[in-house]
């Protein structure tokens, strides 16, 4: 059985041509397992953000290979016939902003992927509910994202993160707007969903204190893609 949840090759990114052209990213190759937490991390303009959307199939590569568990999806060119429906399927985001619709419930903004893909409302409505009590949220289900603290959005950005059961959860800077207190919290989370959903978490972060929840740490220097492996906490 594959325990793989993405392997990158030789993966590289350059914008502009000639003697303008900037090289971002180098021939980065390194994979991940099921059910890993990792972090990037890198100086800002290091290209942290570019090889996040890389791996989320929202920005296209210059060159390399991607795999999404058993399945080839890049390969110097594209190889699925709808990038985007990969992302709908397959791949969660968490931004530093929850970016809820303001004018949906709680319920109607984690619902809405899973709908748009096409699934039934009675699946979509137990998986929710579940998803809700695992991250003791269900009480809000009705409430307005207004109505809810910053702490409390970004779990329920995490919900809809998780609503169409993707293999890899990928988040950018997930805790930047909140304090000390609930950015240890939300990453404590992340971390318990990573092993009881067997889901592969990639967090951008620029706090060296969270690093030592995760598994891994990916840095970016020269370009090249270093790799830690964190003693099991």
């Amino acid at each position: 059985m594959n325990n793989i949840a993405i392997k990158i090759e030789n993966l590289s990114k350059s914008f502009g041509q000639g003697d303008s052209k900037v090289t971002v990213i180098d021939g980065a190759s390194f994979s991940l397992k099921k059910g890993e937490f990792v972090s990037l991390v890198a100086p800002s303009g290091a290209g942290k953000t570019t090889l996040l959307m890389m791996l989320g199939c929202v920005l296209e590569p210059s060159s390399g290979k991607i795999t999404i568990g058993d399945e080839v999806v890049y390969d110097n060119k594209w190889k699925v016939k709808d990038d985007r429906e990969l992302r709908r399927k397959k791949i969660g985001f968490i931004f530093q902003a929850h970016y809820l619709i303001p004018f949906l419930n709680i319920e109607e903004n984690i619902k809405l992927l899973p709908y748009e893909n096409g699934e039934s409302e009675k699946v979509v409505g137990k998986r929710v509910d579940s998803i809700m009590d695992y991250l003791d949220m269900k009480d809000k289900m009705k409430s307005m994202p207004s109505q809810l603290s910053g702490g409390q959005n970004q779990r329920i950005a995490i919900a809809r993160a998780l609503a169409n059961e993707p293999d890899i959860i990928l988040a950018d800077e997930p805790t930047a707007a909140l304090d000390k207190q609930r950015a240890i919290s939300v990453v404590k989370m992340l971390k318990k969903i990573t092993r009881e959903q067997n889901v592969t978490i990639v967090m951008v972060t620029h706090d060296d204190s969270l690093l030592p929840y995760c598994d891994k740490v990916l840095s970016i220097e020269d370009k090249k893609i270093n790799i830690k492996v964190n003693a099991k906490v």
